[in-house]
């Protein structure tokens, strides 16, 4: 990838996360000011202190002007408090981000491809390549404040004593920027390259120290040791690259820290038969060598450093295709996994309790899901709604009994991935601090802009989406409400292929227009809805109705479920006669599971 392209990348997604935080960005220029104007009053000072004290024979006034000059030094002191108190407020939540990010890539890529999944790259992110980021800004940030006003403080100066200075410390300047700004692009490459040596060492190092004992027992060594030194090679000729072009900008660097001082020397006879005077020639001295070519200087130096290895590490945390998609998903939305005419989960009867000596939640259940049904849950507090859910989702594993996806055992081997085929949506919706964006294709991170403004546009969420700024705000989970990351969570969920969508009280915080249209949009999405109800309207909307009350259950369509359950009749306000016993049917044959008050 080259280097102008990683650039791209990581200023598309710089700009909604500096957007998000001008406010910091304003309060950190607030306090530089304070530099500007100590540098401004610096170089000024001398000059003043030179031509209208010591020169005019006035030593009292010099003192005066060479006092206020250390006088200004003071405010710009205790700005330091401020400005590393802004800084935080613009580093941390960068490094926080980026860790969530590689943990998150990290287990889904483990859940999706555990065959293939490189742990230790993740660790290499979360803790090495995060730090180089958090650092890496940090710096750029100070070099890049300090760089700004100072300068345009040491060139108004300048300016100020005679505008024909400018001519002397402007064009090296320029030019030295020039080249060293050439220099980024290919240092971007050789930075990545050396990277990726590093991350390809820490892996087989990784892989080394957990097979120890086979290399020992299979006589291997001579092989690892072989892939160590052929990896050791290739990361110290990327370094060597490397080096080469930090050459090219020590050039650069003296062009823009040396060569004006002695511009100003040569040029000194010229500028002084032009008005300048010697104190002004001596202020401009202390400008260029005490304010504009350290702040040059320090720029250039973490621009070279730390901003090229800035770009590359967040361009590996943004990149796109970095996680590999789950097997079985299909990228687009709207088409649905291939299932063979399988069930999409199936429970054999299933029991289930949360210990030895506990109750028993489920008792050999029975129920098949078939794809595109609709199933309702409901039953009072502790009835085992949400042990239902977490065994359909694999979260539990039953006591007794089997549990099936797609035909196949949850159990088996080569069951399928559960990333692939189900997704759990609990009540408490999961919203972390990242884009909008971020947040809605979690589920699918492949997916385009265009389907996550449809997607949030089936379930109500745009106005919501709207008010947050767009897919580009970034999000502060403590600032949504309940109801706010729920919608979210379920436009999140709404985008997901996987042929099994299970919804905790995914939809409680929601009034019932909006839990309506929720339920109804991911009722048409393909595959099979599975919601645990916590309004009875979602059980009248359903396909099927699953009551379940201490380990019995009943299950039928909605219009049928007064007849056949007490509980049910209960919770609804209806009355009708019980069933006999022989109406009550098993919910797919086998053990017949029985409303307890039929």
């Amino acid at each position: 990838m080259s280097g102008r392209g990683a650039l791209a990348r990581v200023s598309g997604q710089a700009r909604p996360f500096l957007r998000a935080r001008l406010p910091d960005v304003a309060r950190l220029s607030v306090w530089s000011l304070l530099e500007f104007a100590q540098t401004f009053i610096g170089g000024y000072a001398v000059a003043r202190a030179l031509d209208g004290g010591f020169l005019a024979g006035t030593p009292t006034t010099g003192l005066l002007w060479l006092s206020l000059a250390a006088l200004a030094v003071l405010p710009a002191a205790l700005a330091a408090r401020g400005v590393f108190r802004a800084l935080a407020d613009l580093v941390e939540p960068l490094r926080d981000g980026l860790v969530r990010r590689a943990v998150t890539h990290g287990i889904a890529g483990a859940l999706t491809a555990p065959a293939t999944a490189t742990t230790t790259r993740s660790v290499s992110r979360v803790t090495h390549q995060s730090e180089i980021a958090r650092d890496g800004w940090a710096g750029l940030v100070l070099s890049l404040r300090s760089f700004v006003f100072t300068a345009v403080g040491a060139l108004a100066g300048l300016a100020v004593l005679s505008p024909r200075l400018l001519l002397v410390a402007v064009p090296p300047v320029l030019v030295g920027c020039g080249l060293f700004l050439a220099t980024l692009a290919p240092m971007a490459v050789r930075q990545r390259t050396y990277l990726d040596t590093d991350e390809a060492f820490a892996a087989h190092t990784g892989r080394t120290a957990s097979a120890v004992r086979d290399i020992a027992a299979t006589g291997g060594a001579p092989t690892v040791l072989d892939g160590a030194d052929r990896l050791s090679r290739e990361q110290s000729r990327a370094a060597r690259s490397l080096a080469r072009w930090a050459a090219v900008r020590i050039i650069a660097l003296g062009i823009c820290g040396a060569l004006p001082p002695l511009l100003l020397l040569l040029t000194a006879p010229w500028l002084l038969r032009h008005g300048l005077t010697t104190g002004g020639l001596v202020g401009a001295f202390a400008y260029l060598t005490q304010s504009l070519a350290p702040a040059v200087h320090a720029l250039l130096t973490v621009l070279g450093t730390a901003g090229g290895r800035l770009v590359v590490v967040l361009d590996r945390f943004t990149a796109p295709g970095r996680l590999p998609p789950p097997p079985n998903r299909h990228p687009a939305y709207g088409r649905p996994l291939p299932t063979g005419g399988a069930a999409t989960a199936e429970l054999r009867a299933v029991t289930f309790g949360y210990g030895p000596a506990a109750r028993t939640v489920v008792d050999r259940l029975d129920l098949t899901l078939r794809p595109g049904e609709r199933l309702a849950v409901v039953g009072p507090s502790g009835s085992g709604k949400s042990t239902l859910a977490a065994l359909l989702a694999g979260v539990l594993t039953p006591d007794r009994g089997e549990v099936r996806w797609l035909g196949r055992p949850l159990a088996a081997p080569d069951g399928p991935e559960p990333g692939a085929v189900r997704t759990l949506l609990p009540q408490r919706g999961y919203v972390f601090t990242g884009t909008v964006r971020d947040n809605l294709r979690y589920l699918r991170p492949e997916a385009a802009d265009r389907d996550l403004v449809e997607a949030a546009d089936r379930l109500g969420a745009t106005r919501l989406v709207d008010r947050l700024g767009g897919l580009d705000a970034t999000l502060d989970p403590a600032r949504l409400s309940e109801g706010e990351r729920q919608l979210l969570a379920l436009v999140r969920a709404g985008l997901s292929p996987a042929p099994l969508l299970i919804l905790d009280e995914a939809t409680s915080q929601l009034d019932p227009a909006a839990e309506i249209r929720a339920e109804e949009a991911l009722a048409r999405r393909p595959g099979t809805l599975v919601v645990i109800a916590h309004r009875l309207g979602s059980a009248q909307r359903a396909d099927r109705v699953l009551v379940l009350d201490g380990g019995t259950a009943v299950c039928g369509p909605p219009h049928d479920m007064p007849r056949r359950s007490a509980l049910y009749r209960d919770l609804t306000g209806h009355w009708a006669p019980a069933p006999p016993a022989a109406d009550v049917v098993p919910l797919t044959g086998g053990a017949s599971t029985r409303d307890r008050a039929g």
